[in-house]
């Protein structure tokens, strides 16, 4: 069994599991080598590299484990042709993104911002307005397990916790569901505004213009899932207009944003690089899944945060 890295894992962690399963034969390189695909059972990958005619001979490919959340970059109409099974790392990224977004949340709360432009231009003012966060109400879109780290969080702060999905399926730490459909029904009642969505036919350009009216002249629209929620020109159109209060973004529609993009210079947009999910301990985690996988995988039991194809996700 021929297992194939597109990225290098520390030197300690291939040992580990070069160690864990003497059975397999691993090949760690930076970048993928289509040579070396071809004769591959498994390759381990963030995802971007694999393009669909690199699958036309990989003909004995038969898992491809993820290391991202994301999977809207990658073939998966081909993948699934050829009854490849993928899988990810859905779940680590709760904790550092639950933290950033708390952190940008309290930040503008506490007026942190402003004080600081106040320090570099040596003022010593008090007209500073903060806000608290106890008995106001948060939407998340996309209450996963992202989003549901964020409401557990935000409901030890005393916040009301709105989730929305596709389904209205109930989710953990929220206190109302509702779906995409009656999205309007809740806006008007949002302080905050998270979304963690994922990029699926279903969330593309889920949020409008209209939908960004409906909400309070005080909300704080926060995107932390993908770029193609809502339109830059309907989002940008919107904090002109002061329909809301602020928007931390950070994805966007085209990455990185473009030099001169209106966003860099507004006082009430914060520009974050795709960098929310960013942790020292990311690798650790999303190798600790591919390790109880590969042992599923030998064993022949389900694995775990197996994609359906179709839905992409």
């Amino acid at each position: 069994m021929k297992i194939l890295f597109s990225f290098l894992p520390k030197q300690e962690q291939q040992i580990e599991l070069q160690d864990k399963f003497p059975d397999a034969e691993f090949v760690f390189q930076k970048g993928l080598n289509e040579e070396l695909l071809k004769s591959s059972q498994i390759l381990v990958t963030y995802g971007e590299d694999l393009h669909a005619n690199h699958l036309e001979t990989a003909k004995e490919l038969k898992w491809i484990m993820v290391a991202s959340a994301g999977l809207e970059k990658m073939p998966l109409q081909e993948i699934a042709k050829r009854g490849i099974v993928v899988t990810n790392v859905r779940g680590i990224h709760k904790t550092p993104m639950a933290e950033t977004i708390l952190a940008h949340i309290l930040s503008i709360k506490k007026s942190l911002p402003l004080i600081l432009e106040n320090q570099r231009n040596g003022e010593w003012s008090k007209r500073v307005f903060p806000a608290e966060l106890l008995g106001s109400t948060a939407i998340i879109l996309g209450p996963g397990a992202i989003g549901g780290e964020v409401g557990r969080i935000l409901q030890a702060f005393g916040v009301h916790t709105i989730g929305c999905n596709s389904s209205g399926r109930t989710a953990p730490y929220m206190d109302e569901m509702v779906i995409f459909d009656n999205l309007t029904e809740v806006l008007p009642k949002a302080d905050i505004v998270i979304s963690i969505l994922p990029s699926t036919e279903q969330t593309k350009g889920l949020i409008t213009y209209e939908h960004l009216q409906c909400m309070k002249q005080t909300t704080i629209f926060m995107n932390f899932g993908r770029g193609d929620l809502v339109k830059e020109e309907h989002l940008l159109r919107a904090l002109e207009e002061e329909k809301i209060a602020y928007a931390v973004l950070d994805v966007f529609e085209k990455e990185p944003l473009a030099e001169g993009h209106p966003f860099w210079n507004m006082k009430n947009v914060v520009v974050s690089p795709h960098v929310s999910s960013h942790s020292s301990q990311y690798v650790v985690r999303a190798l600790e899944i591919f390790s109880r996988n590969l042992s599923a995988w030998v064993e022949q039991r389900p694995l775990e945060n197996e994609i359906e194809l179709n839905k992409g996700y």
